[in-house]
């Protein structure tokens, strides 16, 4: 595999939005690995943040000078970061890592020698390891990855056997021909972007933890927010002609079930009953045989008899 006309092969992007307090970790992290690797970059995306995060970057770029780039842009959210960084990245393959998590030492290289290896793959699936508030350490590897692409969007979509997570992926540029990062969606942004990609493109798997993600509290209600406002739209999202072909729909109406039944249990453990209710109805009408389904009923009885919320 040859870099492109740029030099650079692997762009490293980080979205920032507020987290002026643990960026430098973020950022470091890559830094002590790029310039050993010599044809990757980085970027930093501040989305509009109205913490220190600006101040921040720019000790970062004083301290670094010419060893990083940083862009600013109003608040858009994470995917127009993410596009933004897609439209400036000068490398064949990009990494998205959250302003919250740090790269695994060795992650770099040990990209650069998949590559290397494995020049076809479009997306190359990495581990991770699960850092909680309390400093213990998970860690979490990819199973075999299936070869027939419909196995590998069914073990990604619905039977929960292909995880992936930014930070732990790294995805040619040509994916994103297809669609990039919806900006609607303020939750599960990436689900049709890593959906695209499993399908219709080579993938590929490093055994091995690429990322450090740090796991912190987040308000029930503030997630769901964003998760209520997308809705099953995120459903129509996925399955758009433009991202997925049409054998692959036959997977949508199961899927439809599966994101119904999980704004629901959210919208429970957020202590909105009305919307719990609703999706509830929503995975009952696409499929009866929810109610078949131990752990969402019980929760279901309880929020019409009055017991939850």
């Amino acid at each position: 595999m040859t870099a492109n006309s740029s030099g650079i092969r692997l762009s490293v992007v980080i979205p920032a939005y507020n987290y002026a307090a643990v960026l430098p970790r973020a950022v470091e992290s890559v830094l002590a690995q790029i310039e050993p690797l010599g044809h990757a970059e980085l970027l930093v995306v501040d989305d509009g943040s109205t913490d220190s995060t600006s101040a921040v970057l720019d000790q970062l770029l004083e301290r670094n000078p010419g060893r990083f780039r940083a862009l600013r842009k109003p608040n858009g959210g994470a995917s127009s970061a993410r596009n933004l960084g897609i439209r400036e990245a000068q490398g064949e393959y990009l990494l998205f890592l959250d302003a919250d998590d740090e790269l695994s030492p060795g992650a770099l290289q040990a990209i650069d020698e998949h590559l290397l290896a494995h020049p076809q793959s479009r997306l190359v699936i990495g581990g991770h390891i699960g850092v909680s508030p309390d400093g213990k350490r998970r860690e979490h590897l990819p199973e075999v990855l299936p070869d027939d692409p419909m196995k590998r969007l069914r073990a990604y979509l619905l039977d929960k056997r292909l995880a992936l997570s930014n930070g732990a992926c790294v995805m040619h540029r040509e994916i994103f021909e297809r669609g990039d990062y919806p900006e609607q969606f303020r939750s599960a942004e990436d689900i049709p972007v890593f959906a695209q990609a499993v399908a219709g493109y080579p993938c590929s798997v490093i055994a091995r933890p690429l990322v450090l993600v740090h796991k912190h509290d987040d308000s029930l209600r503030h997630q769901f927010s964003h998760a209520k406002a997308g809705g099953l739209a995120l459903v129509d999202e996925v399955f758009s002609s433009r991202r997925l072909d049409p054998q692959f729909h036959v997977l949508k109406s199961e899927f439809y079930v599966q994101r119904s039944l999980s704004l629901f249990r959210s919208a429970y453990l957020a202590g909105d009953a009305e919307a719990a209710k609703e999706f509830f109805r929503q995975a009952c009408r696409c499929d009866w045989r929810v109610v078949f389904k131990g752990s969402y009923m019980r929760k279901a009885v309880r929020l019409w008899l009055g017991l939850a919320v």
